[in-house]
């Protein structure tokens, strides 16, 4: 049995809807994943904005509320019957407990004993990591081990595998991407 590290944020769930359109909504502005060609947020926003687009991630609900990305849920489903599966989140101090009620609310089979909280995904024992963070993704391929990259404008320069979809992962997870 294979341990998949699986992240939450914009791999499981859809943060970036909602985050940017909390700002949108307060800056009357049209930001968009699709526009990010990289990781900081803060480059993207009107001047009057920049770091402060940070501070929508302490709002209360945010990450209580975010929907599923996708298939992820049926497909965590089917995996986890194969797979040992660990959630694998960063998380500002005000999200841990919204995220432990969304994985008990949405992910019972997974449950929240298997959420671990870190900031180095490196560090944490498993056999693949599905990210979408360039800095996760490269740390984790440079121990050797397997990084799966959810495809977005702002993680190309990472070269690593990459998808667009759950469906796509769960093929590829049956293909057997460990003979990479």
């Amino acid at each position: 049995m294979k341990t998949l590290l699986i992240d939450m944020d914009s791999v499981i769930c859809d943060l970036m809807t909602e985050w940017h359109g909390r700002y949108n909504r307060d800056y009357n502005d049209n930001l968009s994943v699709d526009r990010l060609k990289c990781w900081d947020s803060s480059k993207y926003v009107k001047p009057e904005c920049r770091e402060k687009i940070y501070n929508y991630l302490n709002e209360p609900g945010l990450f209580l509320n975010l929907k599923p990305l996708p298939d992820a849920i049926e497909v965590l489903r089917n995996l986890s019957k194969k797979h040992e599966i660990l959630i694998v989140t960063s998380s500002v101090t005000t999200a841990f407990s919204e995220k432990e009620k969304w994985v008990e609310r949405n992910l019972p089979f997974i449950g929240k004993e298997n959420i671990v909280f870190t900031h180095r995904k490196n560090k944490i024992c498993g056999d693949l990591l599905f990210d979408d963070a360039p800095h996760n993704l490269l740390n984790f391929k440079n121990t050797g081990r397997i990084a799966i990259a959810m495809d977005y404008p702002y993680n190309q320069s990472i070269n690593v595998p990459r998808v667009k979809s759950w469906l796509e992962f769960e093929q590829g997870i049956n293909e057997n991407w460990w003979d990479l």
